[in-house]
């Protein structure tokens, strides 16, 4: 192999010198020409740059009045800790937000900036989408384009629960949306390029593969299918698009998994078959209006399948079916296994939740199920959810992070708060998961659409009457 190397090098050097006396002018247009057959991105980036924006926004969010308590030990204090009870130093001290010394204070506020990026979607509408965590407490939205034009945009709608947001510019011409690729054809090993404002240094590509897809976990509570790429992707990354060689948008960058704050090539994507979904809903009621199946469920593995005796090693397995849901009027039962979806296969409950979770009510889907061995379809047809649940944030974004629904106890109506989310606005103002939500501002409130209708008028003192077990207390904001 040694010999060979050097043969080859000789032949090398010995092609050179032959070439010496070649006129200086061929050979430059030999290189002129050799250049120009070189394989580049450009082409197709230069079509599809117009497409991507930055922006730029001007926030305020409610900040926690915790007296500088590191955010791993705030939940070790409030009400119900013992280290603010009677008797204890704590109490009456910053520290413990609900303790006499600080009840009923409300949280502060604090301007913040930030920065991300987007697609245009629609040129004639303008509608740009990009992540929820972007426009989050937004007061103003201003997104620039490629060509250096700079326009004012206001939220169409939003959903936390994907970190999905649809933005529109204001009195925008002249624009160029990107063409949507079908993110269910992508394969691991497609290339990628993501293109984004990564820490405001402006448009920035890069290049990696779909390094797995299906992705999910990174928050439980979530509706997540992410493409996993190695693309790099950076902090003003986010809202940016991950497209194909063809320049097609095949998903939205939402996130990395970064342990130091870096990019380490484990960046995540929402396929733009989700997008299409959520943003039509958004254009079309302001919000995400999901449709409900009605099923509980588990990862399908090798070691419930043996227990089960489900010849599959992939799928979503259904552990209870709701009474009177769409699943049940179905005939769906608990002990199947989903396997496919509209002809689609299905290798993971959070999979298949994520897919549901993008689709209307109302709308129609083909199941493949696995039942005693034996493969079984069943049609169904998503319906409203019977205990409509929204997220807080949804409605108000000074009460960010509950999962909120309509109560009717005892003849008593109001809002549910049936989760709260640690760290969030509606944490720091001191929702409890339990608590019953029954007025604002001394407007009494019997369900989710008289709050959204207080809240639609963006009040900026908020009085919660609460009614949290046998206690009724006031939650304050300002």
């Amino acid at each position: 192999m040694k010999k060979t190397t050097l043969v080859l090098s000789a032949l090398a050097l010995s092609i050179g010198l032959a070439m010496g006396p070649v006129s200086s002018v061929v050979a430059a247009e030999t290189a002129s020409s050799s250049s120009q057959q070189l394989p580049s991105l450009a082409p197709m980036l230069e079509k599809v740059m117009p497409s991507v924006v930055s922006i730029n926004v001007e926030g305020s969010a409610q900040v926690s009045n915790a007296g500088g308590i590191p955010p791993q030990f705030q939940q070790f204090f409030g009400d119900d800790s013992p280290f603010c009870q009677d008797g204890s130093p704590f109490q009456g001290s910053p520290m413990c937000q609900g303790g006499p010394g600080s009840r009923g204070r409300a949280p502060s506020k604090q301007d913040f900036r930030a920065l991300g990026s987007g697609v245009i979607i629609d040129a004639a509408k303008g509608y740009v989408v990009t992540n929820n965590h972007v426009v989050d407490n937004a007061t103003k939205i201003n997104v620039k384009l490629s060509d250096g034009r700079s326009f004012d945009a206001k939220v169409i709608g939003k959903d936390p629960r994907t970190d999905i947001a649809l933005l529109q510019l204001k009195d925008a011409k002249n624009l160029t949306a990107i063409k949507i690729a079908d993110s269910d054809q992508l394969r691991v090993g497609d290339y990628t390029v993501a293109i984004g404002n990564p820490y405001g240094l402006g448009e920035t590509v890069t290049s990696g593969i779909v390094s797995a897809l299906g992705r999910s976990g990174l928050n439980v509570e979530n509706y997540e299918n992410f493409i996993q790429t190695d693309a790099a992707i950076n902090r003003g990354n986010s809202g940016g698009a991950l497209i194909n060689l063809n320049g097609e948008l095949i998903g939205i960058n939402t996130a990395i998994l970064a342990p130091d704050g870096g990019n380490i090539g484990i960046g995540f994507a929402i396929p733009s078959n989700m997008v299409k979904n959520l943003t039509s809903q958004m254009v079309e009621f302001g919000q995400v209006k999901r449709g409900e199946l009605g099923i509980m469920g588990t990862e399908l593995n090798s070691e419930l399948a043996k227990a089960m005796k489900v010849d599959a090693q992939k799928g979503a397995f259904i552990s209870q079916v709701l009474p009177k849901s769409a699943a049940a009027k179905a005939g769906i039962k608990a002990g199947d296994v989903i396997v496919s979806m509209n002809g689609k296969a299905i290798n993971s409950f959070a999979g298949f939740r994520a897919e549901i979770g993008t689709l209307p009510v109302g709308s129609k889907i083909t199941l493949g199920l696995l039942r005693d061995g034996k493969p079984v379809k069943v049609e169904v047809t998503l319906e409203q959810s019977s205990q409509t649940q929204v997220d807080s944030g949804n409605l108000y974004t000074g009460i960010e992070g509950a999962e909120l629904s309509n109560s009717d106890v005892n003849g008593k109506k109001g809002v549910k708060v049936d989760s709260v989310k640690p760290g969030t606005a509606a944490a720091r103002i001191g929702l409890k998961k339990g608590d019953i939500i029954m007025g604002v501002n001394q407007q009494p409130v019997q369900n989710l659409g008289e709050l959204r209708k207080i809240l639609d008028t963006k009040p900026s003192v908020l009085a919660l009457s609460i009614q949290r077990g046998d206690t009724s207390l006031y939650l304050l904001m300002q």
